[in-house]
């Protein structure tokens, strides 16, 4: 039987290799994808963004976390889905309209994958028209929406309107993030949560989903 402290231990150290390796020799032996993900690779993760908060980790260290963590879900991901296997929820996210940067956004969307969502990942300057389809289509129940410049804020508001005027509004919990964002700001545009950091969103997410 394999060591699988160790695909906890090469996730937290950022080794591709040794994830995908340990995920491998796991599967063979006849572990439970979905046991790998809740009993490792959840925690891991969730270690990650703890040291992130506490300024021992960094923006590059959680990348390498993301990309190891990503080689374990690739070999995982197509047994979870053969078995019926449900993600703890669905999540549609993107950087919002007329905004190109997605570094934060790929963070979140990383952590949010590694705390056990399924992720639908739009990339970054999205349309509110493109949200809306991929929440209805995929059945999202949740939506986060990213933004880093102040001037394409105003689109998180636009998209929120937009889910609103389409009638599927009560369906879906919305989450906002990025560097100008604030609680105050998300309160103000009817936003449902606000993640300050990358760890902090994955910890709304459950919430949200949760309630």
């Amino acid at each position: 039987m394999p060591d699988l402290d160790k695909l906890h231990e090469a996730v937290i150290e950022g080794d591709s290799k040794a994830a995908a390796a340990v995920t491998q020799a796991a599967i063979a032996a006849g572990v439970a994808p979905l046991d790998i993900v809740t009993g490792y690779l959840v925690p891991a993760m969730d270690e990650v963004g703890r040291r992130f908060e506490c300024e021992e980790y960094f923006v590059p260290e959680m990348l390498l976390s993301a990309r190891a963590m990503k080689a374990s879900m690739e070999i995982v991901r197509p047994l979870l889905a053969a078995a019926g296997s449900e993600p703890v929820g669905r999540v549609v996210i993107g950087t919002v309209q007329g905004d190109l940067h997605d570094i934060g956004k790929n963070l979140v969307a990383s952590m949010l994958e590694g705390g056990g969502f399924e992720v639908i990942d739009l990339g970054a300057n999205v349309a509110p028209e493109q949200f809306i389809e991929a929440a209805a289509t995929r059945n999202a129940n949740l939506v986060a929406l990213s933004a880093l410049l102040t001037v394409t804020m105003t689109s998180m508001k636009t998209t929120i309107d937009a889910f609103q005027a389409a009638g599927l509004r009560e369906k879906v919990k919305i989450m906002v993030g990025g560097a100008p964002v604030t609680q105050q700001y998300a309160d103000a545009i009817g936003a449902d949560g606000f993640g300050e950091s990358a760890a902090a969103a994955v910890a709304l997410a459950r919430r949200l989903v949760a309630a």
